[in-house]
């Protein structure tokens, strides 16, 4: 049974007091707001016009400073640097928000994240640890204190997204050759960027008579799943729940949609598909087309 990610009389805004990160990874104030109404129609979500201004973004994430000091060799050091990945999973569990972190077998306890995430004002209700063959998998559940039920707001996801990874750059430098984050505040900068056009993949196909499911892959950065969830209810296309993760480099959204109670149809799928790609190329070929 999808769950809605809808959510009313919120207004979280983000990204200011940029100042105090040094102290607290992620600020809570405002300079971007979001307000949620009821319509389902609409979404989840009536966000402004306006787009996260690139230097505000980039301020979000801040290595530590100890970590621009690593010079000292170290075993890891000599050993090729796993991909992170962290998945928030709105599907599997209709109570609470779940979310795995994994980078292969160097991740501890994670109680600086957990601590990070209470900050927010949330609860880890319960958390487990499991391995296999890709590594150490840390896999809690969290909801939110004012209501005791799992995040459904967008912006509040995104900043546990980028909480989570602000914490990786801190405790785990070497993680930044493998982040898009590390580019700007990592001690080792991916070797090679990722071409957003080559990355960009986006399917729509029906998942049931109800609604239909949407992937979408592409070159990650701050603010992304806040931007695609904008897109989506732009054309009046509703968001009902998803997946969205982060891999390394690129970051793979996967949202169940419909519109007006239904299933996508197929010119409305591709209008959803052209809006996304158009959104999401590269900011230098917009500009050139003009």
């Amino acid at each position: 049974m999808a769950v809605a990610m809808a959510s009313s009389g919120t207004t979280l805004g983000l990204y200011t007091n940029l100042k105090a990160i040094d102290k607290h990874p992620i600020a809570k104030a405002s300079l971007f707001t979001c307000s949620f109404g009821s319509d389902p129609v609409q979404g989840f979500c009536n966000f402004s016009k306006k787009r996260f201004p690139s230097s505000e973004a980039r301020l979000l994430l801040q290595a530590s400073p100890a970590a621009a000091v690593v010079q000292g060799e170290s075993p890891q050091e000599t050993e090729e640097v796993p991909i992170p990945k962290v998945i928030i999973d709105q599907d599997s569990d209709p109570n609470a928000t779940l979310v795995e972190i994994t980078f292969g077998d160097r991740l501890g306890a994670l109680i600086d994240t957990m601590n990070a995430l209470k900050n927010l004002g949330l609860n880890v209700v319960k958390a487990n640890v499991y391995l296999d063959s890709s590594g150490k998998h840390n896999k809690f559940a969290i909801t939110k204190v004012s209501t005791g039920r799992k995040v459904e707001d967008p912006e509040l996801l995104e900043t546990i997204r980028l909480t989570i990874i602000n914490n990786l750059l801190e405790y785990h430098p070497e993680s930044s050759s493998q982040l898009a984050m590390g580019a700007a505040f990592g001690v080792v900068q991916p070797s090679q960027p990722v071409d957003v056009d080559i990355a960009t993949h986006i399917r729509v196909y029906d998942d049931s008579p109800e609604r239909s499911l949407l992937q979408v892959e592409t070159a990650d950065r701050p603010g992304l799943l806040v931007d695609l969830v904008k897109i989506i209810t732009d054309i009046n296309i509703a968001v009902e729940s998803g997946e969205f993760d982060t891999e390394g480099l690129l970051a793979k959204a996967t949202f169940h949609v419909s519109y007006n109670g239904n299933a996508i149809s197929k010119p409305l799928q591709q209008v959803l598909a052209n809006s996304l790609r158009y959104y999401l190329r590269r900011p230098s070929t917009e500009e050139a087309s003009f």
